[in-house]
């Protein structure tokens, strides 16, 4: 097996179904899986529900059902999510399992004996909706004056004994951290943004709860319930089976990648590397915090009528077309837009008439006026000048831009390979050569054919049913379908002089029409 590589995306809170932002981070997640196998990597993906806290415990009490109960049915609704979205992952952790609930205990136990954790009483101001505390120099004034979180979601003034976490003795070390370790936080603007909150002075953190029982218990402490972001994040680490040392564990730890939403930046690169450092554990390598995926501009909410369900986008316009608009359309890191018309505009003029047309109009020549034929063949300057751009591309744009979590450019370098291959296909045109030069009709339809395998190939970890539809109707073996063989030394003529016939081509994206409840 090749280097481990293990990407975690943030544990979703289910106290309601999954939205947009939920869809958009499991895909990204996953294009990032499969693009790092396809170099050869071994790779783990964990996702997961943060099924504890009072946010969870009074939609309980409001429906009527216990914690579990809502947990259970509603953790049920993001798996779902992340199937009907094709993602692959290797483990799904859910923080109301037994395992967990040993592992955050442990996680308590180390910080316990490291001196960080003390009893005392926590007055402040608490967020429901985000789980979290806030010093009032933080909060914002809503309408009539009202006291609201950064986030601008209701706060209340709290009172209650806590455990609180020396979280005041970690700023050096994690200022430190972040000056060693550039990449641990990015994009850079949340860098910035955190190294500037760190070098204000830390407060200690309130860590546990007595005003509800819907948690993880405390060690020692039983009437106490552990805060939730402690819970929480330990999810990375359980689902590799800490605290037992195990070959996982030592294989896959410390993560490569934390992939999160904008918003949870603090409590992944503040207080998860705290936590760590004061059990005496790695930290993660990176944390890569993305931006906000907006409905025509517009932040979905309930109260706008606006919020979207992934997976009956996926059902309208098809799993593969909803993961390249959201890789192609928004540049990573950023917020982002998007629309029914945006994904049909997008989708047609790229995936549809660009990339499917090529794929289409060759195989159906080749299939047509070669009897599907393959065969060696000798290539021209033309012919030559092609392969190398695509290569270029794919092989090298591609795989830097897409390493660099730059997936919109890298797409934008696969594109241009696109446009290249049907700007040969419409200057070669080997429906006229079919006449006049049939032995250069066939090393023209060979050269796209070699083209598109390596198109298809870089495409594949964002479109991968279409890609490996395509893959297979080529007859590219499973095994020869990474992006780390692309551009080997016997890869270009090795496949089609192998002889094989191919089949009747089928359409890889039929293009997409717009329902009028759908126009903009």
């Amino acid at each position: 097996m090749g280097e481990p590589y293990y990407i975690t995306t943030a544990i979703s809170y289910p106290n309601g179904k999954p939205h947009i932002g939920h869809a958009y981070e499991a895909i990204a997640a996953d294009v990032i899986a499969r693009f790092m196998k396809s170099l050869g990597r071994d790779v783990r993906l964990q996702t997961g529900t943060d099924e504890h806290g009072l946010k969870m415990a009074q939609k309980a009490r409001d429906l009527g059902v216990t914690p579990k109960q809502l947990a259970d049915e509603m953790t049920q609704h993001f798996i779902d999510m992340c199937d009907a979205l094709n993602v692959d992952y290797d483990k799904f952790q859910r923080t109301t399992e037994a395992a967990h609930h040993a592992a955050s205990q442990e996680l308590w136990r180390r910080m316990e004996a490291n001196g960080d954790l003390y009893l005392s009483r926590y007055e402040g101001w608490y967020s429901v909706r985000d789980e979290a505390y806030y010093d009032e120099s933080e909060l914002v004034a809503g309408e009539g004056g009202a006291k609201l979180s950064p986030q601008g979601t209701p706060v209340e003034w709290t009172v209650e004994e806590s455990w609180f976490f020396r979280l005041s003795a970690y700023g050096d070390k994690l200022l430190a951290l972040y000056e060693s370790n550039p990449d641990f936080i990015r994009p850079e603007s949340r860098r910035n943004e955190m190294a500037a909150f760190v070098s204000q002075g830390l407060r200690d953190l309130s860590v546990s709860r007595t005003s509800f029982d819907w948690g993880v218990k405390v060690p020692g402490s039983d009437n106490h319930v552990m805060y939730v972001w402690v819970d929480a994040l330990t999810n990375y680490i359980t689902g590799l089976g800490w605290p037992d040392e195990n070959e996982m564990f030592s294989k896959f730890w410390p993560a490569n990648l934390h992939l999160i939403g904008k918003d949870i930046v603090r409590f992944h690169t503040i207080y998860w590397p705290a936590f760590l450092m004061s059990a005496g554990l790695p930290v993660p390598q990176a944390v890569f915090g993305h931006g906000f995926l907006l409905n025509r501009g517009q932040k979905e909410s309930k109260s706008l009528g606006n919020v979207t369900d992934p997976v009956e986008l996926a059902t309208r316009f098809g799993v593969d077309t909803v993961r390249y608009f959201f890789m192609r359309e928004v540049a990573f890191g950023q917020d982002g837009s998007w629309s029914p018309d945006a994904i049909v505009t997008r989708c047609n003029a790229e995936l549809a008439n660009s990339y499917g047309n090529l794929v289409q109009r060759t195989l159906s020549m080749i299939f047509k006026n070669m009897d599907g034929q393959l065969a060696a063949f000798a290539t021209t300057e033309a012919d030559d000048a092609l392969l190398a751009t695509v290569h270029e591309a794919c092989a090298v744009d591609l795989r830097r831009e897409f390493e660099a979590l730059n997936f919109s450019a890298g797409i934008e370098a696969w594109m241009r390979a696109v446009f290249a291959c049907n700007a040969y296909i419409d200057e070669q045109a080997p429906w006229a050569l079919r006449k006049t030069d049939p032995e250069r009709m066939r090393a023209v339809l060979l050269c796209l054919f070699m083209a598109i395998r390596d198109l298809t190939i870089a495409i594949l970890p964002v479109v991968p049913t279409a890609a490996n539809r395509v893959l297979d109707q080529i007859g590219i073996p499973a095994d020869e379908r990474r992006i780390a063989d692309l551009g080997k030394a016997d890869w270009y003529m090795a496949r089609v002089a192998t002889g094989e016939r191919l089949a009747a081509p089928q359409p890889a994206f039929p293009r997409l029409e717009l329902p009028e409840d759908d126009a903009a």
